[in-house]
């Protein structure tokens, strides 16, 4: 039995080809950068940013199962640019029940910006969630 792929609310075609290029030029939102987990390429999208929760930071996808959340669930890693500053990062796939209170502080948090979202798609279980923890140095090169 095959099944059903997470849903995903997409972006109109003219915010992904107009918008999205100005608004990360002109760096007004955060911007998550991660490889493609087909063609390794990195992709930059604007975010709406790190969601703190209990002194954590989080990455909630509003939209469900974006392109970007695919590609940092296969990555495991991305870097966030803000303010003109670039921070990699690990990323840890949060699941369960702390997803559950994640996603409910976000909701509380965001209320009507992402409201519509939720009524789209309302099991939480659809909303992919990221812990953002620190990038590790790389041993292997010292």
């Amino acid at each position: 039995m095959k099944t059903q792929p997470l849903p995903v609310i997409r972006s109109p075609r003219w915010m992904i080809d107009l918008v999205n290029p100005v608004v990360l030029r002109v760096g007004l939102f955060p911007a998550l950068t991660v490889q493609g987990r087909r063609s390794g390429t990195p992709h930059t999208v604007p975010i709406g940013g790190p969601f703190e929760f209990e002194g954590a930071r989080y990455l909630v996808s509003g939209r469900g199962n974006t392109a970007w959340a695919r590609n940092l669930r296969a990555a495991g890693w991305g870097e966030l640019r803000m303010h003109g500053r670039a921070e990699p990062f690990h990323a840890v796939e949060v699941i369960g029940s702390q997803r559950e209170r994640v996603i409910a502080a976000y909701r509380k948090a965001l209320g009507r910006s992402v409201g519509s979202f939720f009524a789209r798609i309302p099991d939480p279980g659809d909303h992919p969630v990221f812990r953002i923890e620190p990038a590790k140095a790389d041993v292997s090169a010292a």
